[in-house]
């Protein structure tokens, strides 16, 4: 079987820069590139805080670009999903449901998968179209618009207030009678003059113009079901997400949301030697793309150092 100096786990920020990083290195890494290959930028239609594009970028665009830039030193590619893995020996395990892999270094850069409500009209509008996860990605495409955000903890007071530099309006819909985010963050929520709470309200459905873009969305209340609408130009889904660390379960250290936790010191190091994070599958802070590349940067150095003190 053939040892892998550097195997990479996804496709996103994280592990195109981690490949990039790695391959200037002559580590000839191999990236699989899992079931979303470029990650979540791949859904959103335009970046403006990358830097380095003063007019933007096409989220597709940027990935595609890192992706020809790590291939340029050498990087390999290949569509597979890791299922599970044995990382207690020299040679790192980890096997898909067709193949294992072998590698003196892994880097995790699995990323995470927004918490979707599955009602009608979130994924035909999800990316571009006014339904989106990440107020700091997308909000100032909403300049003097009204939008809704989802949720009632504090991602979702974060989004609310950082939409508040846009927005001419900031629904904040929650199904409870109160807020779950901490008291400071909830009190800066109810005090600012553009945030509109709507308490014990869940949402139906998000409601399409002609053109297949966000117009609205229809809440029920949570003790009558009565049905009422309210007219927006994007729905911001603050629910949380899903860290994509199910395979690592039992072997690496996940905290309860099954987020990676690293070494005191380092924001890439796991407990297993030779076996970094980067991304959001570790990081729920920021879930930034130049946050990410920096991490992806990190991991490979960590790794192209780990592997020249083995010799």
């Amino acid at each position: 079987m053939i040892v892998e100096k550097v195997l990479i786990l996804g496709s996103g920020c994280a592990g195109l820069t981690a490949a990039l990083y790695a391959a200037r290195a002559n580590l000839s890494p191999l990236i699989l590139e899992g079931s979303m290959p470029g990650g979540q930028l791949t859904t959103t239609s335009e970046v403006e805080n990358y830097p380095g594009f003063p007019e933007g970028v096409d989220g597709f665009e940027l990935t595609q670009r890192m992706r020809k830039q790590a291939e340029r030193f050498g990087t390999r590619f290949e569509n597979d999903d890791i299922t599970h893995c044995d990382l207690t020996g020299p040679a790192k395990q980890l096997f898909s449901k067709t193949k294992t892999y072998s590698a003196q270094t892994v880097i995790i850069a699995t990323g995470a998968s927004p918490r979707l409500l599955g009602i009608p009209g979130e994924k035909e509008m999800y990316g571009g179209k006014g339904v989106t996860t990440c107020a700091t990605c997308d909000g100032a495409f909403y300049r003097g618009m009204d939008v809704v955000v989802l949720g009632g903890g504090d991602s979702a007071c974060e989004e609310a207030l950082f939409l508040t530099h846009f927005a001419s309006k900031v629904y904040l819909v929650h199904r409870r009678d109160s807020l779950r985010a901490s008291k400071i963050m909830a009190e800066r929520v109810l005090k600012h003059p553009k945030i509109v709470p709507v308490w014990n309200h869940t949402p139906i459905a998000i409601l399409p113009d002609a053109a297949g873009l966000v117009c609205g969305i229809k809440l029920a209340d949570v003790s009558t079901q009565a049905l009422t609408e309210i007219a927006c130009k994007g729905v911001f889904i603050a629910i949380g997400h899903i860290p994509n660390s199910a395979a690592f379960k039992g072997t690496l250290a996940l905290d309860p949301n099954g987020y990676f936790l690293t070494e005191a010191g380092s924001q890439v190091k796991t407990s297993i030697p030779g076996v970094y994070v980067a991304g959001d599958c570790a990081d729920h802070i920021y879930r930034q793309a130049i946050t990410a590349a920096g991490m992806g940067c990190q991991a490979a150095i960590e790794a192209e150092r780990y592997l020249g003190e083995l010799g």
